[in-house]
């Protein structure tokens, strides 16, 4: 098993690098690897960590901590408002992230930017009782669109259970998005080829090239 180095935006992007080959990148799309700020972490007893949001413990059954996840969609969003004020149409966007960032990225794409084009979400969960989950039955139930969820999940994860993010991608279908979830046999809390092969070809199929590929997210 290969360390996390995803503890920043550039630790994720190299680690990306040395488990794909070629990259995950695209001629025709922009991918932008952010990192999160330092902030107290309780479950690491307040210490210091590059975390996207504060929870109580690792685990789906405590409330979410709405403050920290909001002020982080707050300023993750102004990164998606600047490439769309740059002429990127939002439906040419996808969000997504590994672990701590699938999450975040769910609850960008829930609840504040729900006209994107995906989301994807790897080795991530939401607590069962996310507000997540209301976000997209409203949204439903006004006829509002949805963007569709790709899942991967290793079987092996020790960190964030398998069962949690099969979980949370039944918990999202039944409240009306389009989901799928994607089992990697063996895999623990960690990035694969396949894994990786998957999502890439998942990206291709929402951005495909268009006639102005070069302006294009």
């Amino acid at each position: 098993m290969k360390p996390c180095r995803c503890d920043t935006g550039r630790g994720l992007r190299a680690w990306v690098r040395d488990v794909m080959v070629p990259d995950l990148a695209f001629s025709h799309i922009k991918v932008i690897y952010p990192t999160a700020p330092a902030r107290p972490y309780t479950p690491m007893r307040g210490a210091l960590s590059t975390v996207w949001f504060d929870r109580l413990k690792i685990s789906r059954d405590c409330p979410e901590h709405l403050e920290s996840i909001d002020a982080m969609c707050s300023t993750l969003g102004s990164i998606i408002e600047a490439e769309v004020n740059a002429g990127i149409h939002k439906d040419r966007v996808v969000i997504g992230g590994f672990s701590m960032g699938g999450a975040m990225a769910l609850h960008l794409a829930c609840r504040y930017h729900p006209d994107v084009a995906g989301v994807f979400a790897l080795s991530s969960f939401l607590n069962k009782d996310s507000v997540n989950f209301q976000a997209v039955e409203e949204r439903l139930r006004a006829g509002l669109s949805l963007p569709e969820l790709i899942q991967c999940h290793g079987t092996r994860d020790e960190l964030v259970l398998h069962q949690w993010g099969e979980d949370t991608s039944t918990l999202l279908k039944e409240a009306g998005m389009t989901t799928t979830f994607h089992s990697f046999p063996g895999l623990n809390h960690q990035l694969s080829q396949p894994e990786m092969e998957l999502l890439r070809s998942w990206i291709l199929n929402k951005l495909p090239p268009t006639t102005s590929a070069d302006s294009q997210n």
